[in-house]
């Protein structure tokens, strides 16, 4: 028997098996997570994500995180040339991944911040 998620989003032929041991979390399943040993994993893995999207040179992008007491630090270090993107209009872009890595953080039960590396 098959559900509307099935028929709808899947399509025929795709079967969604509920017991799978996938995640079906992406970034969980690539970098952050349970048994990820960098605190504040799945944070890290949103802003690395969120930098390298909107960059024009994403391999340059360096997200590193440091643990400065109960807070992770995410720091963001990329081609001069992809500040203006990184930061945005009125700091509008920054604000937005800060917003994000809060929300990821409070998964893993860490606080985090998250500053660009001139």
């Amino acid at each position: 028997m098959s559900s509307d998620f099935e028929d709808e989003v899947a399509g025929p032929g795709n079967r969604i098996d509920e017991n799978s041991s996938d995640s079906g979390n992406f970034i969980e399943d690539e970098v952050g997570g349970p048994g990820n040993s960098i605190e504040g994993g799945t944070a890290k893995a949103v802003v690395d994500y969120v930098a390298r999207s909107i960059v024009e040179s994403p391999d340059a992008v360096d997200v590193t995180a440091k643990q400065r007491g109960e807070v992770v630090e995410l720091l963001i270090a990329a081609d001069s040339n992809d500040m203006g993107r990184l930061i945005g209009k009125r700091g509008r872009v920054i604000q937005a991944m800060r917003q994000l890595a809060r929300a990821a953080g409070a998964a893993d039960g860490v606080k985090t911040t998250v500053d660009v590396l001139e």
